[in-house]
């Protein structure tokens, strides 16, 4: 009997607008080095249609997928839970439902604190199973299996962000506080209710806009 490897990583952790995406990819151990092979590595080192390629053929795999979205950040945050503390639930809770669909030994996940067997506590909170859980910055370059994880999350988020694009009726750009085109598209519309939907409204960039906004009029601003 082969066994079962699982890798776990995320995609729109940091942006201002649209969902956080968590996958948990599963694969026969022997069998991962052919994801390497195959073009499979860490989704930022991918041009989108190369992800969108690999995506395809990733989603015929099992695996399970969590949008986190705008709202549930903003009311997660609001209750004082870190996004740690949020990712690692949803971590644990996307192991539970995987092993409904199969066995597996150990998961790969990468770490998005600096101490990465802390995060692997956390979401040992969550998680009912017995799987060996490797936690490391930088799994999803070191593990093809979490590669594969970070593949579909990503492609997962930028389609859920040009859904959003055409429900908001305009190009924001990548929605992540560096980018000026998502910033000048919040300083014009952050008041909009469709578009509030959307909004991080927790997130440093969000809560600086409005207060300039409360402060100069928007008009002004």
């Amino acid at each position: 009997m082969k066994k079962i490897i699982v890798g776990i990583d995320e995609a729109g952790r940091g942006p201002a607008i649209g969902p956080l995406v968590i996958c948990a990819y599963s694969i026969a151990e022997d069998d991962s080095q052919e994801l390497k092979k195959s073009g499979v590595k860490d989704s930022k080192m991918l041009s989108p249609s190369t992800r969108e390629q690999l995506y395809n053929k990733l989603s015929k795999g099992t695996y399970v997928v969590r949008h986190i979205t705008a709202i549930e950040l903003t009311i997660a945050m609001q209750k004082k839970i870190s996004l740690n503390e949020l990712e690692a639930k949803v971590a644990g809770e996307l192991l539970n439902e995987l092993e409904t669909k199969t066995s597996f030994y150990r998961a790969y996940i990468d770490s998005p604190d600096p101490e990465p067997t802390k995060y692997a506590t956390r979401i040992r909170q969550y998680y009912h199973g017995k799987a060996e859980l490797i936690s490391e910055n930088k799994a999803d370059v070191n593990y093809p299996v979490a590669s594969a994880a970070s593949i579909i999350a990503k492609v997962e988020r930028d389609k859920e962000i040009q859904h959003i694009k055409k429900i908001v009726g305009e190009d924001f750009g990548s929605g992540y506080s560096a980018d000026p085109k998502t910033i000048d598209f919040l300083r014009r519309r952050h008041n909009d209710q469709i578009v509030q939907d959307y909004m991080r409204h927790e997130w440093a960039t969000i809560k600086n806009l409005k207060i300039k906004s409360k402060q100069t009029g928007l008009a002004e601003f």
